[in-house]
């Protein structure tokens, strides 16, 4: 029988943006009621990875931040354009985003600073003909031809020595033994910024934080129609069984049960035919710790947060549903450690302000690139948080390298505490610890999987949005496989919301496509000029 979409019941596993978004989708578009989509989150608070906490008294949190550009993310603001700004109903959040870049605009004039404390000219990409060959022939690659092979397979050691690298892979936290594939994807997706790699000029930032300026909204609007949000709640299991499907005629997955658990009680979710199951498969943020200014963060893994269970529980059963243990089978090449601080005094932006030539919110990144640790950080148009006090700045800063022995601390970085840290990083700027972290509360993150999309992986390691074998249920995260788009973006996981959305519903509407900057002459001609800087 034919289901009119405003009777079907949605189900989404985690709160992240992908399941937000595919709700926003299933109202805006499918005519789903949202009165009928539940959202259910193991932690507190909406938001996935795009998370942020504390307050002034104990310190600011935010565990990550990811880079936005206006001029591609086509589904995301196509979204957020329909999406009401919560300090002006009258704007969406794209336009109070796009007004707010007009006013704040990103120049960096110290993207790499060396060992001396000395700015890097870093116009000077630094790549030996032999490294532009090697780039060439690893972004003409076919996908099938670099299979699961890393970025140390294609590049000898003078690449991992150049400034290119340097500030590409902390624009986007490449490691050398990340996936050759989605190394080339994002040269090929980024390349209108090669260009400008130095200056970082195409990055855009949200007003506040993204959970202030993206989450929130979303919710918002979401809960303005009626979706009901299950926090503190974990789907433990889905029940299926192979079926008929009457369109195709062909056997497919079809989910019957979900089963949930919280504090108060475990609970079985009949899933009738129609009703729709959307799943944030495998989590960057997953096990995640935080530390204090006198302790480092616990070391957590998959064991103790249980957070890739069920994505394992069902690839089991359907290998056409990815293989999870390519991506959480080796946290020592997919952890790395953030560390959010917050100051009640602005000795530290005063200083920093003036050693770099950037105003607050102007500089994007500034790389330490001798540092043991390859710390990066940036300063934000304050305030960075909607509710912190005028009298507060808050910045965010994280280590690739956290277990190597620091510089300055005679330590890892995963081994020390919030003030350890700080001691390092004054140590590298050649500021005194005593005047500008005299005010400061740092709060350090480890995070296992925060790079676990980017190991290497073959194309049948992620499933589709909608596998080829299900009738009812779709995964939406990191961990999908969507053609030429990148992952470790906003935009992979809304744009893998829409499909699964669209496909699932057969809504007869365009996806906004990927801009293919890199075929355009311009973009072409500026990119190999820049290389040869």
């Amino acid at each position: 029988m034919d289901i009119q979409n405003s009777d079907r019941k949605a189900y989404f596993i985690g709160g992240g943006i992908g399941s937000l978004a595919g709700a926003a989708f299933l109202i805006r578009d499918g005519g789903v009621s949202g009165s009928n989509i539940t959202i259910y989150e193991s932690l507190p608070v909406l938001g996935g990875s795009l998370d942020a906490g504390g307050n002034p008294e104990q310190g600011y949190t935010l565990r990550g931040s990811r880079m936005l550009t206006l001029n591609i993310y086509e589904c995301t603001w196509a979204l957020f354009n329909t999406i009401p700004s919560l300090t002006d109903p009258n704007t969406s959040v794209y336009e109070e985003t796009v007004a707010f870049n007009e006013r704040v605009k990103s120049n960096a004039k110290a993207r790499l600073i060396d060992k001396n404390r000395a700015i890097v000219d870093s116009s000077k990409l630094g790549l030996t003909m032999a490294n532009r060959t090697e780039l060439l022939k690893l972004s003409e690659a076919s996908e099938e031809k670099l299979g699961n092979s890393s970025i140390y397979d294609w590049f000898t050691p003078s690449f991992f020595e150049s400034n290119f690298w340097f500030m590409w892979r902390t624009s986007f936290a490449f490691s050398p033994w990340h996936s050759a594939v989605e190394f080339k994807r994002y040269l090929h997706r980024f390349m209108q910024e090669f260009p400008n790699v130095e200056t970082m000029t195409g990055v855009r930032r949200t007003v506040y934080n993204q959970y202030d300026s993206m989450i929130l909204p979303l919710e918002v609007w979401l809960k303005s129609h009626g979706v009901t949000f299950m926090r503190g709640s974990t789907v433990t299991d889905l029940d299926t069984e192979y079926g008929l499907d009457p369109k195709t005629g062909s056997e497919k997955v079809i989910v019957k049960n979900l089963v949930y658990e919280n504090a108060r009680n475990s609970k079985t979710i009949e899933i009738k035919d129609g009703d729709l199951v959307f799943y944030q498969n495998g989590s960057m943020t997953d096990a995640s710790s935080y530390g204090s200014m006198t302790s480092a963060p616990k070391f957590y893994t998959k064991a103790d947060s249980q957070g890739w269970t069920l994505w394992e529980k069902l690839a089991k059963k359907y290998p056409e549903f990815g293989n999870p243990a390519v991506f959480n089978s080796n946290i020592a090449e997919s952890f790395w450690e953030s560390f959010t601080v917050t100051l009640k005094d602005t000795a530290f932006f005063d200083q920093m302000e003036k050693f770099s030539g950037n105003k607050a919110g102007t500089g994007s990144q500034v790389t330490l690139k001798d540092s043991n640790w390859f710390m990066s950080f940036s300063l934000n148009q304050q305030p960075h948080y909607k509710d912190q006090p005028s009298d507060v700045q808050v910045f965010f800063t994280y280590g690739l390298h956290p277990d190597r022995v620091g510089n300055f601390v005679g330590k890892p970085m995963t081994e020390c505490s919030g003030e350890e840290i700080l001691r390092e990083l004054a140590g590298h700027l050649k500021f005194d610890y005593d005047v500008v972290f005299a005010n400061a509360i740092c709060i350090p993150c480890r995070m296992p999987y925060i790079t676990s999309m980017f190991m290497p992986r073959l194309k049948t390691d992620r499933p589709l949005p909608v596998p080829k074998n299900s009738k009812n249920l779709a995964f939406i995260s990191q961990f999908v496989e969507i053609p030429d788009d990148v992952v470790f973006t906003v935009e992979y996981s809304i744009r893998a919301a829409q499909m699964a959305v669209y496909e699932l519903l057969e809504i007869d509407l365009e996806i906004p496509p990927i801009t293919k900057f890199d075929k355009t002459v311009k973009v072409e001609v500026e990119t190999v000029m820049k290389a040869f800087h």
